[in-house]
Order: structure tokens, then sequence, then C-alpha cells
């Protein structure tokens, strides 16, 4: 004997019918929650969910342990191939590949949280952040340049033209819509939101002029990248050069950052407040941030722009 469809009740469909009839009897949603055969179906629902789970997580290690094992091996895929197929599913372009720095990026917190140990002994009695001018390469590099005390130069940004030159629409221009600087700045160097709603840098360079430079009750911002792009970088260090302070078997990077916001927004804490300084424009702070968890905020009424480097 068969049933037409029309005549099949589903099981959702009746138990809400004997849900709403028990209401009406006069039992309580809590009554009707303590019945054993709720408490039945939860208990399958659970376990039936749990086995789910198990079995995701027992076909995901499986995978990447195969993975692993071709990895290894080589064979049949060679591991070159594997990375561009990784990188073509994040949609990076084949010809952009070469530039990725990584082939997988470590979130903040994870990287803070794997940082080696520091032998605090470099710390212990720095109590204060020095201030230093027409400081001596030789002076520098026996005080500060390898000891881990932070020092400010008052004098760094001598004859630089950066300080009446940067400024939001100055970078706005170099970093504009379809330019060859924004494009590789978006492909191929690293972007910090922090606390906005930015995803990339053009969206940065495309808000209006009133939130820009904080009029009225603009909404704050704060954003950073690494200035990775040739042809920008050659616009910028026109305008500022090596700091005539550093040793001169030192080394710096080819690489700079740049940070720019609002007051009142600046970048998060790496760890608890211990010290403050003020850095005024114009100063430089050397502050070795492999060692010194540090934050940022911009406490005056102008917008900030800040250029970061590296030295060895």
């Amino acid at each position: 004997m068969t049933l037409d469809e029309a005549d099949v009740v589903h099981p959702r469909v009746k138990f809400h019918e004997l849900y709403r009839k028990a209401l009406k009897l006069g039992l309580s949603h809590e009554d009707i929650a303590k019945l054993p055969a709720l408490a039945e179906l939860r208990t399958k629902r659970n376990n039936y969910l749990l086995k789910l789970l198990l079995n995701v997580c027992k076909y995901l290690l499986l995978f990447t342990c195969v993975v692993g094992i071709v990895w290894l091996m080589d064979w049949p895929v060679r591991n070159e191939r594997l990375v561009k197929l990784w990188f073509k599913l994040r949609g990076v372009h084949e010809e952009d590949i070469e530039f990725e720095r990584c082939v997988v990026r470590t979130p903040d917190v994870v990287a803070d949280m794997f940082r080696p140990p520091i032998d605090c002994a470099f710390c212990r009695n720095v109590t204060s952040v020095h201030r230093v001018e027409n400081i001596l390469p030789e002076d520098f590099e026996e005080l500060y340049a390898y000891s881990g005390h932070p020092v400010v130069v008052t004098d760094a940004t001598r004859n630089w033209s950066a300080l009446d030159t940067f400024s939001f629409e100055f970078f706005r221009e170099i970093y504009s819509e379809d330019s060859a600087a924004l494009k590789n700045a978006e492909s191929k160097c690293q972007f910090f939101p922090y606390k906005t709603e930015f995803r990339r840098l053009g969206e940065v360079f495309q808000m209006d002029s009133t939130r820009a430079r904080m009029a009225g009750e603009a909404k704050p911002w704060y954003i950073g990248w690494s200035n990775c792009d040739t042809s920008a970088g050659n616009i910028l260090r026109q305008h500022y050069r090596r700091p005539y302070f550093l040793p001169q078997t030192s080394a710096s990077s080819k690489t700079d950052w740049i940070f720019m916001g609002s007051p009142g927004y600046g970048a998060h804490m790496h760890c608890v407040h211990s010290m403050q300084v003020d850095v005024q424009p114009g100063h430089v702070i050397v502050l070795d941030t492999n060692k010194w968890f540090h934050s940022t905020l911009n406490v005056g009424r102008d917008i900030s722009i800040t250029i970061g480097s590296e030295y060895d």
C-alpha cells in the first residue's frame, strides 16, 4: 500500500501542531521543554552535530596530511606549482606572485604570541626616553644604535622638505586611482586598516576632504602601509633622506612604512603601558620594535603623517 505525497505530513509540521495543542491545554513552554521525548531529540541532534564535526575534522586532517606528504616529497606535483595554485585561489595574478612576501599571512595577535623571548635586563634601568641633538654618528652608535634604549633626535629632519610638502592631498596624488603606485601598493605591499572600515589603500584616498581633515563631526581614522613601490619611493625620498646620526656601517631598509591619521587615533598597544613620550613634528624616535611593545596616538589637532624605516 502506498501513500500520496499529499497524505504524508512532515514531522516538523506535526510537531508544531502538537506543540500548539499542548499550549492550549495549559502547559507552559518550560513544561514542554522538560518532556523526556524532547530531551531525547536534543541529545540525538547534538550527537549528530558532533559526528558531523568529527567527520569534517577527520577529512581536513587527512587532506592536510596528503598535502604535507606531497610537499615534502615534491612529487607528483612540484612545490612551485602548489604555491602558484595557492596564490591563484587567493586571486593573485600570476605575474604578481613573485612579489608576494608570504604564502600565509600571520595575524598580528599570533605574531606577538610567538615572538622570541627577550632578556628584560636591557630595559631594567630605562625609566625615560632621552632627547638629543647634534649627536655624532659614533656617539649614537655607542649609546643608542644597538643598546635598545629609546631616544628622540630633535634635529633629525633638518634640511628635509617633507615637513612642508607631505599632506593628505600630496599622497592622494601619488596614489591616484588607476596609478601604477596604487596598483603595486594594493597587490604587493602590506596595509593596516587598524580600527577603520577601509579594506585597501585606494579606499583611504577616496574619502572626502571633510573627513580627511577631521572637519566638524567627521569620523576619526588611522591607517598604515608599507611603501614597496619603487616609483612612489623615488618621489617620497626626494623629501627626506638617511638620518645624519646613523652609523656609516648601518644599512637602511629599502621599504619605508607610512602611517597617517586624524587626532585621537593611532596604532593599538602591543602590550601594557610603561613609558610615554611626546614626539613633535620634525623629531625622529629610534625604537627597537623587536624588543619594545608600543602604541601611538595623535594628540594634536592636525593630521599625523609618520615615516618609519629600519636599519641594521
